[in-house]
């Protein structure tokens, strides 16, 4: 049995710093322990850096013995994504094309988490360019699997920081989202994953199409450990002219669990997609508990558009961008599911992709008619639980648009705030997330939300029985 040590929240964590029955420095032992048991069969790291990690627990011992530590995070030990820099280490980004120099400055995520005196254990797996939802690249040369089952995949593209969370590794996992790489492993994977507004956590060096749909966040074991790290993670850098303004101070303080008279949209069938006979049953029963607590649960129709016809080309269109970058000799490296799409993307015209941008507008625009009527929309995070770790995505049998992404993109395209929250498993055991999605810089109405919904839903329990056991 896992230590249960390992499954701490953050005030948990703390607490014992400050009573001096914990030390920073013991807890990154046991955090590194657990990798070393657990990483052979979930290949969710790209980078272990023990030694690093052990620096930074020495220093933060130092400070809670002397009664001056930096933040809420300081010594807590968490995962960074391996497509974010840290300085220091390579950002290889799943690619055999990538650099293995290491990064020369934090990127603007890290630096913030490193003032506050949080530990890094290593860099997570991700797909090529974090292209998919499911996790496996041939620079790691392992598919990322899923703790709950390893035949099954953690999601992806922050597939290796869910599936370490899961299983204990790290209090904390960075993780980003681009078409719910955050949503989608965080619901495979029976953990708590928030994508913020648009901009609301700086990041930099990220440019061209995928600049304006990308939110970096946390994966956390429960929801009041997200608003702690948000509350760091959100913290102003100049170096992303895309973000927002910095939020107030104690924009998240005094968080309480809401969800009685809120009046919520369900929508299983979010653009035309479809859950499947395992996912909609789990997902209705936890809204019945939601309603029974005093929610008004009303079942919308499609409330948007289909996305594909829209978004097609700009998609492909991203992916050329970028493998245009690379010399043509040099594309068999490149996993070949992504080069078979940017290919297309290469011979797209100006006009569909412009055109897609305006659609993005008209999304928003629908979207905000259904907030003036419901205070949160709720939907399956996705489709269906985990696929088998073997799955080939965006293929026959699991298609992006179809099986991957339609409950979690439209919020990329638009910048709303959402997160997945566990709501039960299916019959085989694998866990079933619900998206909460909130109105534009909403995050606090997500999270009381999500809070209600943790306390009335009581998986954390469950997956930490489960996971002691892994």
């Amino acid at each position: 049995m896992a230590d249960p040590t390992l499954f701490l929240s953050i005030a948990e964590v703390t607490g014992r710093f400050r009573n001096g029955d914990l030390t920073p420095g013991a807890l990154a032992e046991l955090h590194l322990a657990r990798i070393a048991e657990v990483e052979p069969r979930l290949a969710a790291f790209q980078i272990i850096d023990a030694e690093g990690a052990r620096a930074m627990a020495t220093a933060a011992d130092a400070r809670w013995r002397a009664g001056r530590p930096l933040s809420p995070l300081d010594g807590v030990p968490m995962t960074i994504k391996d497509n974010v820099d840290v300085a220091g280490h390579p950002t290889r980004n799943g690619s055999l094309l990538s650099s293995d120099a290491p990064a020369e400055a934090d990127a603007p995520v890290v630096a913030r988490l490193r003032e506050a005196g949080a530990v890094f254990l290593g860099k997570t797996t991700t797909p090529e360019f974090g292209w998919k939802g499911i996790t496996d690249s041939r620079l790691r040369g392992a598919r990322t699997r899923n703790p709950w089952n390893t035949d099954h995949s953690p999601g992806g593209s922050s597939g290796g920081a869910a599936a370490a969370l899961a299983a204990g590794v790290g209090t904390i996992a960075f993780g980003n989202d681009g078409g719910g790489s955050i949503r989608i492993p965080a619901s495979f994977s029976g953990v708590f994953g928030l994508k913020p507004n648009f901009g609301r956590v700086p990041h930099s060096p990220l440019e061209g199409f995928f600049a304006t749909v990308v939110s970096g966040g946390p994966l956390t074991r429960n929801v009041v450990d997200a608003a702690v790290a948000l509350a760091v993670m959100a913290q102003p850098d100049d170096r992303d002219w895309y973000a927002m303004p910095p939020p107030v101070d104690g924009w998240l303080d005094g968080l309480g669990p809401r969800i009685g008279g809120l009046r919520l949209a369900y929508a299983p069938h979010l653009g035309g997609a479809e859950p499947d006979e395992e996912v909609r049953p789990v997902v209705e029963a936890a809204l019945g508990r939601i309603a029974a607590a005093g929610a008004a649960v009303e079942e919308v129709g499609p409330v948007i558009m289909r996305l594909r016809p829209a978004f097609e080309a700009f998609w492909e269109a991203s992916f050329g961008v970028r493998l245009n970058t690379y010399p043509r000799e040099q594309w068999d490296l490149i996993d070949p599911g992504y080069v078979a799409v940017a290919e297309r993307g290469l011979n797209a015209l100006v006009e569909p992709v412009l055109a897609g941008e305006k659609e993005r507008a008209r999304l928003h625009r629908e979207l905000a008619v259904a907030f003036r009527e419901y205070d949160l929309l709720v939907t399956p995070t996705t489709p269906h639980a985990a696929p088998s770790a073997d799955a080939e995505y965006n293929a026959q049998g699991y298609d992006r648009w179809h099986d991957g992404v339609p409950y979690t993109l439209p919020f990329n395209l638009t910048g709303h705030p959402a997160a997945s929250i566990p709501c039960g498993l299916t019959a085989g055991g694998l866990p079933v997330g619900l998206q909460v999605v909130g109105p534009k810089y909403a995050e606090r109405a997500v999270l009381e939300a999500c809070l209600a919904i943790e306390a009335l839903l009581g998986f954390n329990a469950i997956r930490e029985a489960r996971m002691q056991a892994f």
